[in-house]
């Protein structure tokens, strides 16, 4: 399937960056924010806000589906407020089981429709706050040495050469690795697409926590290549080391990062506060110095230079509703579980 109509070129335009006000921090209190994104980015954003506001912020930071999963077991007694990055589904899943809170930021109306078609589909419990295409980045140095050709496929990366040289996430701790069951799914039916996944186990080293490790460990030759989200295999590009990121050729799946206030927040003005300031275009533009090439959510945030280029990649029309469902994602967990990871090397 070809880009859907928000990943059309003008998303991609170069905006000024803008620069945060010089005001003094009035506000005061606290905020327990639980963090999906790299740890980079997760000290950039609550160093920042604690800054402006005077809230001071308590940050952990986690794979998506760890953070799910800590909402579910702390429902009935929350501890955290606010929700911020990590893949879409998670968000929804938890948003249809009533693990967080409906709320419309004035900034609403700033954001692009993708960001609020996840805000919709989460009944107003979540938003989306960035864009980014999966995919894999291999080490070149490690695939001459192999004398295979370069992989620019999902079907490559099942050549026998590449047997325990394949990394990527647990789905049932990354949303990056969610993503990846669900788009293999959705991109080649689910017959076919668990017979890859069967057949990729073969070629996989281990299944990290996190979804973005594997990226790391190609960057540094650890493996030959990492299933990661094509963003994350950019950040070790520009730093020069041996990692080429592929938005694989038979098509791919995307995420919509998203941002959720946790339902019994103990400081939900707090929660509010940070909720409507991560949405301007100042907050969005700390992403490219934190070392993360996402595509901002609202429209006059500024595009890294370094951002996959969306627009130019076959992208499936992924069905968020669908797959970040509760019933489905467990439902499609459990088979993987059962089917790929039991599976002897």
């Amino acid at each position: 399937m070809q880009s859907k109509s928000w990943l059309k070129a003008g998303l991609f335009a170069a905006l000024a960056t803008a620069a945060f006000a010089a005001t003094p921090a009035r506000a005061q209190g606290s905020l327990v924010m639980y963090c999906g994104v790299q740890e980079e980015w997760c000290r950039a954003m609550s160093t920042a806000f604690e800054k402006e506001t005077g809230i001071k912020v308590a940050m952990t930071r986690k794979s998506a589906g760890e953070i799910y999963a800590q909402l579910k077991a702390e429902s009935s007694n929350p501890r955290g407020d606010i929700w911020w990055g990590g893949t879409g589904d998670p968000h929804l899943q938890a948003a249809e089981e009533g693990l967080t809170l409906e709320y419309e930021s004035p900034k609403n109306k700033e954001l692009h429709g993708w960001a609020l078609d996840q805000w919709k589909a989460a009944k107003q419990r979540s938003v989306g706050i960035y864009a980014g295409a999966l995919g894999f980045g291999f080490n070149t140095e490690q695939i001459k040495a192999k004398g295979i050709p370069e992989p620019k496929c999902w079907a490559d990366l099942l050549n026998p050469k590449l047997k325990d040289d394949v990394q990527v996430a647990d789905p049932n701790s990354s949303g990056t690795a969610y993503n990846l069951l669900a788009t293999v799914v959705q991109l080649m039916g689910e017959e076919k697409g668990f017979d890859y996944l069967k057949q990729l186990h073969k070629n996989v080293s281990q299944y990290t926590k996190s979804g973005a490790a594997p990226a790391k460990a190609a960057s540094l030759g650890e493996t030959a290549v990492g299933i990661v989200f094509i963003h994350d295999a950019v950040v070790f590009a520009v730093q020069g080391d041996p990692i080429k990121p592929v938005a694989p050729c038979e098509g791919t799946g995307y995420e919509i990062g998203s941002m959720s206030i946790v339902k019994g927040a103990r400081n939900l003005d707090n929660a509010k506060k940070f909720y409507d300031w991560a949405l301007t275009p100042a907050a969005q533009a700390l992403a490219a110095p934190a070392k993360s090439y996402q595509v901002p959510s609202n429209k006059a945030a500024p595009v890294p230079a370094q951002s996959p280029k969306m627009d130019q990649m076959k992208l499936i029309n992924y069905d968020f509703v669908k797959y970040g469902s509760s019933a489905e994602r467990t439902r499609l967990l459990a088979k993987w579980d059962k089917e790929v990871k039991a599976l002897p090397k």
